[in-house]
């Protein structure tokens, strides 16, 4: 959530002053300004690189986009891009039933791709929530690029930061729904945690069963060996008896 926050304010801070100044290099300059402000806000929290830098590199990308070629709309194409390779991804996924949402959320919920051959219905439950993604972000695109391609930047932008946040929350509200009614997850970590301690254990009890094995047998050698030893006539005669 707060990494569409980091996206989506910079876009906002970019629209309005470009609405203002009708200035493209003070509007991408000023969005890219936040931008890496939120990313070192992000560091100083001890988050991580990836979610400090993410949102900079594509507003950093779309700002030099847009200073460049001198159209102030292309400040959006790229992440209007990103959004359509994005949403053709979650569908091909669940086209060849291999759900991105499960992908994503599966080693987070501990069963990693077991829902794909043991868990048939939250395959189901990854399949539905992944064409909910994937047909949110399709029609996210189909009202954005007329805009770009007909519309102004203005236009554009307002548009652009209005279904920002929305479509990603009704997005994971339906995720939540379709994950609510399927079976719970199976926890093929714990699974493979209990199968290493059984097999700890397993070797635990031959250990200690050769120890014991082991301990007969020197004790059986010992006595054989003390008894030769204490009578050497009995040896005598159960070698010429042999």
């Amino acid at each position: 959530m707060r990494g569409m926050v980091d996206t989506t304010v910079p876009g906002l801070v970019f629209v309005l002053i470009y609405t203002i100044k009708r200035d493209i290099h003070v509007a991408a300059l000023a969005a890219l300004a936040l931008t890496v402000l939120l990313a070192v806000a992000r560091l100083a929290r001890k988050e991580t690189l990836k979610h400090a830098f993410s949102g900079v590199f594509g507003v950093a990308f779309g700002a030099v986009f847009a200073m460049m070629s001198g159209d102030a709309k292309n400040f959006y194409l790229p992440g209007m891009l990103y959004t359509l390779g994005l949403a053709i991804v979650y569908v091909v996924s669940a086209i060849f039933r291999f759900p991105l949402i499960g992908v994503l959320l599966g080693p987070m919920l501990k069963e990693n791709l077991s829902w794909r051959t043991r868990n048939p219905g939250r395959m189901r439950a990854y399949t539905k929530a992944t064409w909910a993604w994937g047909l949110i972000l399709l029609a996210k695109s189909a009202i954005l690029f007329p805009l770009y391609w007909w519309g102004d930047a203005t236009q554009l932008g307002w548009v652009k930061v209005a279904l920002g946040i929305p479509p990603f929350l009704l997005c994971v509200y339906l995720t939540w729904i379709f994950l609510a009614k399927a079976p719970p997850p199976i926890d093929v970590i714990a699974e493979m945690e209990a199968e290493e301690a059984a097999a700890e254990r397993a070797e635990q009890e031959r250990a200690v069963q050769d120890a014991v094995v082991d301990g007969v047998r020197a004790q059986t050698t010992d006595a054989v060996l003390e008894r030769l030893s204490t009578d050497p006539d009995r040896a005598g005669r159960d070698g010429s008896t042999r």
